[in-house]
């Protein structure tokens, strides 16, 4: 089932300099049918966002700031977002922001059933992170540029992977795996989403999950083929321990 999904962009906390992949990020999870952004564009520090605006098909909404130092934009995104809810045309939100104050809003639609995917920076607060069904970072999505020399720069972005990135994975797999300890890799990747809806091997560097699980060395990966014979499927189990060898004690002689 392709889904139609809104997507409600906050002018005034997000950078426009990767829009564009974005937009394609986006629509490898259904079809963005309302783009909306929203900002006071009588003010020149939007003056970046124009350009974009026409390239990618973006309604700009205008939203005055009446109080200096206060967000309006917020609110406009808010009362738009529960419009289009009762419109009934959409099945999923994306709501572009690093603003926590979307929390609340993106806790509200997964209660009527909408799919919430969240887009921003790596400030954004835990908290409107895992009020999302997933969360992508706009540092990842860079657009790949062609290999050179100079593309090196960009690995020393990625994050390192951590003993707790190990341990969700590890417990993921504990959690879907059968009697014999091998788990689906699917069903791994589904739930650790559910569980950590930021998870993304792009942040440490891999663009799938497999070659990033390949590269830890308690994990053990299988492949195997399909009930039809099409492609073929990824299992994974953690590796057993190897218990040590106890020492042999010689019997003395009598």
């Amino acid at each position: 089932m392709n889904l139609n999904f809104a997507v409600l962009i906050d002018g005034d906390n997000i950078p426009s300099a990767h829009v564009h992949e974005m937009m394609e990020e986006i629509a490898k999870y259904g079809n963005p049918t309302i783009k909306r952004i929203y900002g006071d564009w009588t003010n020149p520090r939007l003056g970046k966002w124009k350009s974009m605006l026409l390239e990618n098909a973006i309604t700009p909404i205008q939203q005055y700031g009446y109080t200096t130092g206060k967000n309006a934009t917020d609110s406009a995104m808010i009362i738009d977002a529960m419009d289009i809810l009762y419109s009934n045309k959409v099945n999923g939100f994306c709501l572009v922001s690093s603003d926590s104050d979307f929390t609340r809003l993106a806790t509200r639609l997964r209660e009527a059933g909408m799919q919430v995917i969240g887009i921003g920076e790596k400030k954004t607060p835990n908290p409107f992170i895992v009020a999302c069904d997933k969360f992508i970072y706009i540092e990842i999505l860079k657009k790949q540029a062609k290999e050179s020399e100079n593309d090196q720069s960009e690995k020393t972005n990625v994050d390192k992977i951590t003993n707790k990135d190990i341990q969700l994975i590890t417990n993921t797999i504990n959690d879907v795996s059968h009697d014999d300890g091998w788990a689906f890799l699917g069903d791994v990747g589904s739930l650790i989403q559910k569980k950590q809806p930021n998870f993304d091997p792009r942040n440490f560097g891999f663009q799938k999950l497999t070659p990033l699980i390949k590269s830890i060395d308690i994990f053990e990966i299988e492949q195997r083929d399909s009930p039809k014979g099409k492609y073929k499927l990824i299992y994974v189990k953690i590796k057993e321990k190897k218990s040590p060898k106890r020492p042999v004690r010689k019997q003395n002689k009598l």
